[in-house]
């Protein structure tokens, strides 16, 4: 299959430079009104939100900006004066390019001239979102989210990051303990930055080769870029968790949150799913890598000559991001570092 084209997404979207103007757009003379509004408990990001109400109407007001959020200063969203993720994918027509399968319920932009800010404005489609929580999640609904994750990775093959999208330093290296020390010393002190050595030392207790090994990929993740380069490329989302889906009545999945967008291999996303959503998947790792897989040959994309190399190369990715959150669960990290290490020694 090509590589998606310009010629494939829609033209430009408008973007507002206030807030008031969007709503206004979106009420068309009614009255509208913002209240607060508390996170989704699933929410781990700082950023904050709020609600507006055109009539029955209930939109969410995400506002976004490095100083609010510690995943965009993580993940070097929005440094040097480039656009947030968010908005160039709004911007230059790649929501709009999803497949039928994915709605991303975003309705407007707003960036602020003056300070940079962003304000995503949203349909409010919470009843439609996996409750937060420690329990499963029905097989069928889990099964429908890795259906149309493979849809979109078909409908992205081949792509291109000529966007300036999330790169493989920035996907791989920001839960480093430089990064807990540069956030310290920068004065903020969210909660999940400051896991991440205290996580590591706990990996390193068990396994000291899996720790040493994520440890230099997250300080230089060359290494694990260069393999993966040798397999397929498509557009990743980069944070397919449970917090972020939603499932509309037309079947169609809500997919929030595209702070992690870029190009890469399509078991980037799979190894993420696999290892965020670890405590909730109603069966085992091994089946849901098999039903995704199936699911991205049905949709015409042949996986024989490259699966099971990208496969394992993106699961080492995965431990190199999440390898901290791991230690608490003997069970779940022997998982994951029985694959990992042996992966590592392959690498130049």
């Amino acid at each position: 299959m090509k590589p998606i084209a310009m010629n494939h997404v829609a033209p430009h979207r408008v973007t507002y430079d206030r807030l008031e103007d969007l709503l206004n757009a979106l009420a068309a003379g009614r009255e509208w009104r913002v209240e607060p509004m508390g996170k989704h408990e699933d929410s781990l990001s700082g950023a904050p939100f709020e609600r507006a109400i055109i009539d029955d109407e209930h939109y969410v007001v995400k506002h976004i900006s490095r100083d609010l959020d510690w995943v965009m200063r993580v993940l070097g969203d929005g440094a040097d004066g480039m656009r947030p993720r968010a908005l160039t994918m709004w911007q230059e027509g790649l929501l709009d390019a999803l497949p039928d399968e994915i709605d991303h319920v975003i309705v407007g932009m707003v960036q602020d001239p003056t300070t940079g800010h962003l304000h995503q404005v949203m349909r409010d489609v919470g009843a439609a979102m996996v409750p937060a929580g420690d329990f499963a999640v029905p097989l069928d609904r889990h099964r429908r989210f890795l259906d149309h994750m493979a849809a979109t990775h078909a409908k992205y093959w081949g792509f291109e990051d000529r966007y300036g999208l999330t790169t493989t330093q920035h996907r791989y290296g920001f839960a480093h303990p430089a990064v807990t020390e540069a956030e310290a010393a920068a004065g903020h002190d969210d909660d999940i930055p400051r896991m991440f050595p205290g996580g590591w030392a706990a990996v390193r207790a068990v396994s000291t080769e899996a720790a040493d090994t994520a440890l230099a990929l997250a300080a230089d993740a060359g290494p694990l870029k260069a393999a993966m380069a040798e397999g397929p490329r498509t557009l990743v989302h980069g944070d397919w968790k449970f917090g972020n889906l939603g499932s509309l009545p037309d079947g169609r999945t809500v997919l929030l949150d595209w702070a992690w967008p870029g190009e890469a291999g399509p078991c980037v996303d799979l190894a993420w799913y696999l290892a965020v959503n670890c405590d909730r998947l109603p069966e085992s790792k091994e089946d849901v890598i098999e039903a995704y897989r199936s699911d991205l040959e049905r949709r015409g994309i042949g996986t024989g000559h490259w699966w099971d190399r990208q496969l394992e190369l993106a699961l080492l990715g995965a431990f190199v991001q999440l390898g901290w959150s791991k230690p608490g669960d003997p069970v779940e990290l022997a998982w994951w570092t029985d694959r990992i290490v042996t992966t590592a020694r392959s690498l130049d």
